[in-house]
């Protein structure tokens, strides 16, 4: 689910603006005390409900007549606003999210929408796809472009209904998917597409190139040993969904190798998700990694061919 990062970072944020909301009510209060006396008085006499209300209780008398005094009171406070040309809500607490009033939970309990979507955010954001997330999805992904070619456009068909079967029932299937195709024929756009998705169902998402997550490997291993060091690549082994592009594309040797292997193989035994995209096709795995990494690759996938020119040369 959403990481603990995200999560703390969005908590301290909405209880901050929480926070803000209160300050800011409790100084538009203050104004209005400084320049009226009356609204002082009325102040005055309803800060003291709450021991009447206590004191009544434990004698018990009735406290109806207390309720009216007070309603009262809120009455003429609302007229002497009006007089002095503020708004009745004026000294009211204006919460961004009035659902939950700033607090992040309905009757502390059920997350509020306003939480969910800081939270969908905070985690795009920390996934590493950037501005792709917000433009590319399922709905723009253009088939039409593989229509000049028949067999094309149906691969492309088939291609882009098992992306959309993966992203919905991630929530109960978490099997890997391999991307294989050349350029530009839209493996990025349907992984970004499908982390968008993910990312809305609840989950933690993390996209990188290949480079970068060997590099952050490579850093931790010569880094570790001197002094305090907090590990780049604990992102890697344990988000939901890790996307790796360009695999492939890495320079090889026995440490790339080990990382990748270790990598693949520590997720699949923690039950993670992993999508690959690569310009490589089967053939060219086969002969670039061992097999025990090749099997991975290709025996416990799902295998998703694009196919067609690259796109972004107006192909198809």
């Amino acid at each position: 689910m959403y990481s603990y990062e995200n999560y703390h970072k969005v908590k301290e944020e909405i209880e901050a603006r929480r926070k803000k909301a209160i300050a800011d009510a409790d100084a538009r209060d203050e104004k209005l005390r400084s320049i009226s006396e009356e609204i002082r008085e009325i102040d005055g006499e309803l800060s003291k409900t709450g021991l009447i209300i206590f004191k009544a209780a434990c004698t018990g008398q009735d406290i109806a007549p207390i309720k009216e005094r007070n309603k009262l009171l809120r009455a003429k406070r609302a007229e002497v606003l009006r007089s002095l040309g503020y708004p009745e809500d004026y000294s009211d607490v204006k919460y961004h999210c009035p659902i939950c009033s700033d607090s992040g939970y309905i009757n502390g309990a059920k997350m509020c929408s306003c939480f969910h979507e800081a939270l969908v955010k905070a985690t795009i954001a920390s996934s590493g796809i950037g501005d792709l997330i917000e433009e590319q999805s399922f709905d723009n992904f253009e088939l039409d472009r593989y229509k000049k070619d028949p067999a094309v456009y149906e691969q492309m068909s088939g291609v882009l209904a098992k992306a959309k079967e993966y992203a919905s029932s991630f929530r109960t299937n978490k099997t890997n998917i391999l991307m294989i195709g050349t350029t530009g024929t839209g493996k990025t756009h349907l992984s970004t597409a499908i982390a968008r998705e993910v990312i809305k169902q609840g989950y933690d998402v993390i996209y990188d190139s290949i480079h970068n997550i060997i590099s952050d490997f490579e850093e931790d291993k010569f880094k570790s040993g001197y002094g305090p060091y907090e590990p780049k690549t604990e992102k890697y082994l344990e988000c939901d969904l890790l996307i790796i592009d360009d695999l492939g594309t890495e320079f090889s040797n026995q440490f790339t190798v080990s990382c990748i292997y270790n990598l693949i193989n520590t997720r699949m035994n923690h039950g993670k998700a992993t999508i690959i995209s690569t310009n490589l096709d089967a053939e060219e795995l086969s002969r670039k990694y061992e097999g025990r990494i090749y099997s991975r690759l290709v025996g416990r996938s799902i295998i998703l061919p694009f196919a067609g020119r690259d796109q972004r040369l107006g192909g198809f």
